[in-house]
């Protein structure tokens, strides 16, 4: 399966990952601590999607973006905080406060 084209909405206060495969929407949510801390709070894959690490890759654009934009993640979604965890070079963008 080719990458699919994620997409990034962000406000003032809110932000959001999405995509939409085989006809079904998948989204990470978060919101914005100040400048430079995000609290993700909520990853929502469809059964449909299951199984081919949507999920993961919604993180992986949020690490890469935190990163990129000098911001730490507040992993608050049980699944965001497990990617993390388990992913060593993801460790950076951890908010350890």
């Amino acid at each position: 399966m080719s990458a699919p084209n994620i997409h990034r909405d962000e406000t003032e206060t809110k932000g959001r990952y999405w995509l939409v495969l085989d006809g079904h929407e998948a989204e990470l949510t978060y919101s914005r601590a100040g400048e430079d801390r995000l609290i993700a709070d909520h990853t929502g894959v469809p059964k449909a999607l299951g199984g081919r690490g949507i999920g993961r890759m919604l993180v992986e654009r949020l690490v890469a973006d935190a990163r990129a934009e000098g911001r730490k993640i507040v992993p608050l979604c049980p699944f965001i905080k497990a990617q993390i965890d388990k992913t060593p070079e993801w460790q950076d963008v951890l908010d350890k406060s």
